[in-house]
C-alpha cells in the first residue's frame, strides 16, 4: 500500500505559506474508508492533516507546536455524513429532480436542491411542477434527452439556476475557465492592515476559546471549515439570507454554532457591527457579490482593521465563470472527474463517494484562517485569502495514479458519542485529529439555521 497524504500534506502546508519543517509535527494512522481511482482518502487526510497542524500552530503562539495526529479511517468519514439519528429520520439529501441525466450528445448534471435553481431548471425545460402535481424524474428525463448539454446548461445558468455538462479533463483543460482556474495557485492570500491588538490562543483544551469567527458560507465547504473551528473553541455565528433552508444539512453543519438570519442589504450595519468583534471572517459569496452588497473588502476591513477573512468559491477568481454559481457535484462534472474511463459515449457519470472538493476546500479555508491568525498574531496584520472547489480539483486530478489503493475499511462507530439536537438524539462519530491532547469537542447542539440571534454569545 503506499500513501501520498503526507506528500499532500506538504503541498498544502506549502500553499498556505507555511514553515516547511512543521509537517513533521504530523503522523498518520488507521486504513482509508473511501474507494476512488482519485486520492479521495489521502486528500481527506492530508487537508485534516493541515488544518490540524495550523491549529497546533496558533495555539503554540511562539512555542513549539504541538503533535498532531490523524485519524485516516475518520477523515475520510469526516467527508461525508457524521450523524447518526436514534428514533428519528433526517431529511433527505438529494431533492427529488436533482442528479444525472442523457442529453443529446451526452450528460449534463442539474443541481435543484435550492427552490429557486430547481423552478429555473423546469422553467428552462417547460415541466410543470405543481404542489398538486410535482415535477417527475422521468418527465424531465424526456426533456432533457432532446437538449445538447452545452446549450441546456448555458439556458439553465442563464436562468440563474445551477447545471454542468459533462466534460472530460481534456476538455476541461482547454476550456477558458479550466485554463483560468489552472493558472490560480491553490490559495491566494495578501496582507492587509494593522490589528489593535491581535488575538491570542485560548487554554490549551480549547486554544481557539476567545475567537470570534463570522461565518457568511452555506452548504458544505464554509460549514465545514467554521464546524472544525468550533470543535476547538471558537464562537462561531453562521448568518444566512431570510428565505434559505438546508434542513438536510442543519444536523452535519450547525454543531457548534449559533446559527441567525439577516438580509444583508437591509441590515448591513449589523453586520458591519458584529465585524468590528470578529477576529475571523469567512465567506462564500461569489466574486463581486459582497461588494454589491455595500460590504467589499474596504468596508470590511475598515471595520475591524486587521481581520482575517477567507473568501471561496466554486469556480475560481478568474475568468469567463467567476461569477457562476456552482457546487461540488457540478464542478465535478464540468471539470472532468467524474468522466467515466469508459470511451462508450452512453456510460454514465461516476462522481467521486463524497463531495470531496468541497470537504477539502472548507479544510484548506480552516487552515487559510488559523494560519492568518497566526501570522496576525505575530506581525499584527490582517489578511485576505481565496481558495475554490476547481481548484482544489485540480489538485486532486494531479495526483491520481494507477496504483493499488489497498483495502478498504468500515467506519467504526463504536467510537461514536451521544448527541442530543434539536431534532432528537443520536450519535456523532469522534474527530478525525487530536493536537497535542486536545480533540474536537461541541458546546453548541445542532439547531435549525435562524434559532438563534444576530449577535455574539
Amino acid at each position: 500500500m503506499t500513501w501520498i497524504d503526507r506528500t499532500l500534506l506538504e503541498h498544502v502546508w506549502s500553499a498556505v505559506g507555511g514553515h516547511e519543517e512543521l509537517p513533521d509535527q504530523v503522523s498518520f494512522s488507521g486504513a482509508r474508508v473511501l474507494s476512488s481511482t482519485y486520492p479521495v482518502a489521502d486528500l481527506a487526510s492530508a487537508v485534516v492533516g493541515a488544518a490540524g497542524l495550523a491549529l497546533a500552530e496558533f495555539a503554540a503562539a511562539g512555542g513549539d507546536a504541538a503533535k498532531v495526529r490523524v485519524d485516516r479511517r475518520l477523515s475520510g468519514a469526516w467527508f461525508g455524513p457524521t450523524f447518526r439519528s436514534s428514533g428519528w429520520e433526517q431529511p433527505p439529501t438529494w431533492d427529488a429532480i436533482a442528479g444525472d441525466y442523457r442529453c443529446a450528445d451526452g450528460w449534463i448534471r442539474l443541481h435543484t436542491n435550492d427552490f429557486r435553481h430547481r423552478q429555473a431548471a423546469l422553467a428552462v425545460l417547460g415541466v410543470p411542477d405543481t404542489a398538486v402535481r410535482p415535477a417527475s424524474r422521468d418527465a424531465v428525463a424526456g426533456t432533457v434527452s432532446g437538449w445538447p448539454g452545452e446549450k441546456l446548461e448555458a439556458a439553465v445558468v442563464a436562468a440563474g439556476g445551477c447545471a454542468a455538462q459533462l466534460r472530460s479533463s481534456e476538455e476541461w483543460r482547454n476550456h477558458h475557465q479550466g485554463m483560468a482556474v489552472a493558472h490560480d495557485p491553490l490559495l491566494s492570500r495578501v496582507f492587509t492592515d494593522i490589528a489593535s491588538p491581535p488575538t491570542g490562543p485560548g487554554p490549551v483544551d480549547r486554544p481557539l476559546r476567545g475567537l470570534k469567527v463570522l461565518d457568511l458560507t452555506r452548504v458544505l465547504a464554509g460549514p465545514a471549515a467554521t464546524r472544525f473551528l468550533a470543535g476547538f473553541g471558537a464562537q462561531v455565528l453562521r448568518i444566512d439570507p431570510l428565505d434559505r433552508t438546508e434542513s438536510a444539512l442543519e444536523v452535519e453543519m450547525t454543531i457548534g454554532k449559533h446559527c441567525a438570519r439577516l438580509d444583508l442589504r437591509e441590515h448591513r450595519q449589523t453586520v458591519l457591527d458584529l465585524l468590528a468583534d470578529a477576529d475571523l471572517l469567512i465567506h462564500g459569496y461569489r466574486p463581486g457579490a459582497m461588494d454589491r452588497l455595500g460590504l467589499g473588502e474596504r468596508e470590511l476591513h475598515a471595520a475591524r482593521p486587521g481581520l482575517v477573512e477567507v473568501m471561496l468559491d466554486a469556480y475560481g477568481w478568474a475568468g469567463p465563470w467567476r461569477g457562476r454559481r456552482g457546487f461540488d457535484s457540478l464542478v465535478q462534472m464540468s471539470s472532468g472527474i467524474a468522466h467515466p474511463m469508459s470511451s462508450d459515449p452512453d456510460a454514465p457519470p461516476i462522481p467521486l463517494p463524497v463531495q470531496a472538493l468541497d470537504h477539502a476546500t472548507g479544510y484548506l479555508a480552516a487552515t487559510a484562517g488559523l494560519r492568518g491568525l497566526s501570522e496576525r498574531y505575530r506581525t499584527g496584520l490582517g489578511s485576505v485569502s481565496r481558495v475554490s472547489l476547481a481548484r482544489t480539483g485540480i489538485l486532486l486530478q494531479d495526483f491520481k495514479s494507477d496504483r493499488d489503493e489497498g483495502p478498504i475499511e468500515e467506519v467504526d462507530l463504536s467510537g461514536a458519542q451521544t448527541e442530543d439536537t434539536f431534532w432528537g438524539p443520536g450519535r456523532r462519530l469522534p474527530g478525525p485529529v487530536t493536537v497535542g491532547g486536545t480533540k474536537m469537542s461541541f458546546s453548541v447542539a445542532a439547531a435549525p439555521i435562524g434559532s438563534a440571534p444576530a449577535a455574539w454569545a
